[in-house]
């Protein structure tokens, strides 16, 4: 009696259509969803098409290799997806694995589709390095093709539990990366070899946990609690972008602020500080913000909002931590979010208010003066529709870092309270009279000496003053703040995008 065909085909298929009974009880005490219960949460109902389901099916207790992979429709929209089933040798590679990775990274460069990464992997398979390390489609190929999707489609990664060695760098080279708190993780190397090769001892949590990396390195944007809600932040990060670079976002039903922008949200005093959220909510559609990196960096905010309808990125200074002073971290933070809008064609809305960047040894020694120069480089360099508002201050580099006049903003706004300077008066006056002022012996006669000096720096930087000499393009009341940004964003839709005409800058890093 022959083989029976049709009974072997369909026992390898289903074995990879459900997890073992062991891999289902790991997947119940951490709290995670089976690979395909993740796939079911991201693409529409029934538009999922699989590849390589039988990878590996001749081996046993490898069923698809360890990895799920294909497309489907996002919201309507077509989508790549890959999987790592951590029931399947904790997610770990093998060649045919890598080999599957690959063919959806050239997918997408083919097709220019977006890509979802759900990554829940121990990294390569040791005992089959030479068949998946080094090899011209090894592992290797696949960042080298995230590298050259990086720009030209959405790069979205889910990280739902550990991603380990080199199967850590798939996350960085994506364009978000939203992490389950409690059970996701990325590092180079675990605590364990950390501590053999450096003798350093260091919980899995302090090396490489999802709250380390959203609120210390930066690696990490945003944290979820579980996996559902990991998938439900990819989803809306991926609503406000395009399916590829040569394509507009997406536009929506166009709603109102959640609140009117009155004159005295923002105080005029530049010594009081105020949640620059507020300012935020009251320009952007009723609960469209979307905050990118909320933990990391936060005096300077980054998101996603819809302003009647289209989606529009804001970079913003938050005077409620640490006074609105950037750092390298926010100059970071900002430099990546403004080239990833620049990329997707999602036009960006500065607000300033800005004391500059910090001073001091430990930050010159940190290289802020390059970090700072990224992030003036990803202004410079973004040709989308944009404006600038000078809500209450925009001293010295932060003018320039917050996409001041000399950077070709589409208009640059200020309120009426609104001032632009080198530094603000204390600084100013205390640098250029500093000995005639240590010359005066008298308390009060110095006093009134200072608040002279004061009174005429403050006309010198007067915003009406700025106007009239064609500094600043409008004084906006705030009430009119919202309808000015719509009225000059869609004057400025059909721009010329050129920038500069070479094969790529090379930008401090």
């Amino acid at each position: 009696m022959g083989h029976d065909h049709y009974a072997e085909v369909d026992a390898a298929r289903k074995a990879t259509e459900v997890p073992s009974d062991s891999g289902a009880a790991k997947l119940a005490a951490q709290g995670k969803l089976y690979v395909r219960d993740r796939i079911d949460l991201l693409f529409d109902a029934g538009t999922f098409v699989e590849d390589g389901q039988l990878a590996n099916a001749m081996a046993t207790n490898l069923p698809a290799d360890g990895v799920v992979t294909g497309r489907g429709l996002v919201e309507g929209r077509p989508a790549l997806v890959v999987a790592n089933d951590p029931t399947v040798k904790a997610g770990s590679w093998g060649a045919r694995t890598v080999e599957k990775i690959v063919r959806v990274t050239e997918t997408a460069l083919r097709d220019e589709l977006p890509v979802f990464w759900f990554i829940d992997s121990a990294g390569a398979r040791i005992t089959d390095q030479v068949e998946l390390f080094p090899g011209r489609r090894g592992a290797g190929r696949i960042f080298h093709n995230q590298i050259a999707l990086s720009g030209k489609v959405p790069q979205i990664c889910c990280l739902f539990g550990p991603s380990a060695a080199g199967g850590a760098y798939i996350p960085s080279f994506c364009d978000v990366v939203i992490m389950v708190e409690g059970n996701a993780s990325m590092y180079l190397g675990s605590p364990r070899m950390a501590e053999m090769v450096v003798g350093e001892k260091v919980t899995l949590e302090e090396m490489g946990g999802a709250r380390m990396h959203a609120t210390v390195s930066g690696c990490g944007d945003n944290l979820a609690a579980d996996d559902a809600e990991a998938i439900e932040q990819a989803k809306a990060f991926f609503s406000y972008l395009p399916g590829s670079w040569r394509q507009a976002p997406p536009s929506y039903t166009a709603g109102g602020a959640a609140r009117e922008f009155t004159r005295d949200l923002v105080p005029a005093e530049e010594s009081l500080g105020y949640d620059i959220h507020h300012v935020i909510d009251a320009i952007v559609d009723d609960s469209s913000f979307l905050e990118v990196k909320p933990l990391f960096a936060a005096e300077l905010v980054t998101g996603f909002g819809l302003l009647e309808g289209q989606p529009v990125g804001i970079v913003a200074n938050q005077p409620a931590v640490k006074g609105g002073v950037l750092f390298t971290d926010s100059a970071d933070k900002a430099a990546r979010f403004i080239w990833l809008c620049d990329a997707f064609n999602v036009p960006l809305i500065y607000l300033a208010d800005v004391p500059g960047f910090m001073i001091g040894s430990e930050v010159e020694r940190q290289g802020i003066i390059r970090h700072g120069a990224k992030m003036i480089t990803a202004v410079a360099e973004a040709t989308v529709p944009t404006v600038s508002v000078i809500i209450r201050k925009a001293y010295g580099a932060g003018l320039y870092a917050m996409c001041g006049p000399g950077f070709g903003p589409d208009a640059c706004l200020a309120l009426p309270t609104a001032k632009i300077a080198v530094m603000g008066p204390e600084a100013a006056v205390n640098a250029v009279y500093f000995n005639k002022i240590a010359a005066i012996a008298d308390d009060e006669e110095r006093a009134a000496y200072v608040a002279g000096l004061r009174l005429e720096y403050e006309a010198d930087i007067d915003i009406l003053r700025l106007a009239s000499d064609l500094v600043i393009d409008a004084i906006v009341e705030p009430e009119e703040l919202r309808g000015q940004l719509v009225a000059r964003l869609a004057a400025a839709a059909g721009k010329d995008r050129r920038f500069s005409e070479r094969r790529h800058g090379v930008p401090p890093v």
